[in-house]
């Protein structure tokens, strides 16, 4: 068997395990182990199998994404995300859809401090549902927009898809932070104006709320002060490098914790729950690393990549057009596979391609984040929408895909400006050089 043969099979049997609902980590791990020890030899492939293993969760680098997550979850159980929802609410809520606007500041709000799309989808369907069902919402809406806005914790910093791309291919994790502030913002209008229009065409989908006193809208923005204390401490600190990210993470985690325990909004057991998730969603991480780092060195052997990318580069096609197949690429993966899953298998292959055509990485980096972002709202994989099917167990899965699938325009609109205008995420990161 040649190598390029070994690696397509290695291809096939990573996604037939990963139908078999194996943990991706171990599918990656295992498929690569098996792998390098065919085309190599089995000591090697114990050797690399112990030596990715223990440097992956022995990385310095790594130890920002535990510290974000932690930082994530005491905002969520200190219920940070509910007086994020009720500003918003006060604000927005006496406009046709207004509720679901509201929802979509929320998750933006919630996603700086987040990090998330899973945790922030989460949170904001115990949060908003409930009052959109009250209010009488279409269940298609009220579902499809929290898990559409839940996509915006993978864009808007800090993210996680964002460290580990910056960990891979050596970018600065501070500059794509940056890079993912105005296309994370442009985003959410997006959503906003797809609420918009769509409550116009169909106005028996939800009815106005009642104006809030303008006292009452005063009063409701101080649940938003932490959440923008945290947000300018944290990519403040970045942006005028007075911290790494790593230095960023703990000192966000750390003023969470003292904001909620000021405001006496978190207590012992919450923080236990807190931790307790931390410790689950990072080790789930830093597996799905480890094991991604195993099936790359077997990719390395195939010589699938270098092939790839020296047939891509060769193809009689300008540059735009390429990206255009990569992102559809990626649209068609998300499909199948975990965002985070997808960028380890993935970046071996394209990201020397795009560096090859002149691309700019840090925009790649936004590029490939949001397009990402589209597989947590698509069928059949989909996670926001399972994660929101988990709270609105009355509303059937079809019905919460087809009101998410509604917002994946606005998420194409959003890829097509970075293509045709790069600078709307180079700008930010453009102004630290």
């Amino acid at each position: 068997m040649t190598p390029i043969t070994a690696g397509l099979a290695g291809f096939v049997l990573l996604i037939l395990l990963m139908f078999l609902r194996i943990p991706v980590g171990f599918t990656m791990a295992i498929v690569g182990f098996v792998g390098f020890g065919a085309l190599v030899s089995w000591d090697a492939a114990l050797n690399l199998m112990a030596r990715d293993v223990f440097s992956v969760f022995s990385s310095y680098n790594l130890t920002v994404i535990p510290l974000f997550v932690l930082m994530g979850q005491v905002a969520f159980h200190s219920g940070i995300s509910g007086r994020l929802f009720n500003a918003a609410h006060k604000f927005l809520g006496h406009l046709r859809g207004g509720l679901a606007i509201a929802t979509i500041g929320a998750c933006a709000a919630f996603s700086a401090i987040c990090g998330s799309t899973s945790a922030t989808a989460a949170t904001m369907s115990s949060v908003a549902l409930p009052e959109m069902k009250k209010r009488g919402y279409d269940p298609a809406l009220a579902t499809g927009v929290v898990a559409a806005g839940g996509s915006l914790g993978i864009l808007i910093p800090p993210s996680t898809i964002f460290i580990i791309y910056g960990i891979m291919t050596e970018q600065s994790i501070g500059k794509l932070f940056m890079a993912g502030v105005v296309p994370g913002i442009l985003l959410s209008l997006f959503f906003v104006l797809a609420v918009v229009i769509w409550t116009a065409l169909r106005p028996d989908l939800c009815q106005k709320g009642a104006r809030a006193p303008f006292r009452e809208m005063i009063a409701s923005l101080a649940g938003m002060i932490e959440t923008l204390a945290l947000f300018v401490m944290v990519m403040g600190g970045l942006f005028v490098g007075i911290f790494t990210p790593t230095e960023a993470a703990g000192i966000g985690s750390l003023g969470t914790i003292l904001i909620a325990a000021v405001g006496k909004n978190i207590t012992w057991r919450k923080l236990f729950l807190s931790l307790q998730e931390t410790a689950r969603i990072s080790c789930m991480i830093m597996l799905i690393v480890a094991g991604a780092t195993v099936f790359g060195h077997f990719l390395a052997v195939t010589t699938i990549p270098s092939e790839v990318g020296g047939w891509v580069a060769g193809l009689a096609l300008p540059p735009p057009l390429i990206i255009g197949l990569i992102i559809l690429t990626y649209l068609l993966l998300g499909c199948l596979m975990d965002s985070l899953a997808m960028i380890m298998l993935t970046i071996p292959i394209f990201f020397p391609v795009v560096t090859a055509l002149g691309y700019d990485p840090i925009w790649f980096g936004v590029i490939i984040v949001l397009v990402t972002g589209m597989g947590v709202i698509t069928p059949p994989v989909g996670i926001n929408v399972y994660v929101v099917a988990g709270v609105a167990k009355d509303v059937p899965l079809q019905v919460i895909f087809r009101g998410a699938t509604k917002f994946l325009l606005a998420q194409l609109v959003m890829a097509l400006l970075l293509v045709l205008f790069p600078s709307i995420a180079l700008w930010l990161p453009g102004l630290t050089q």
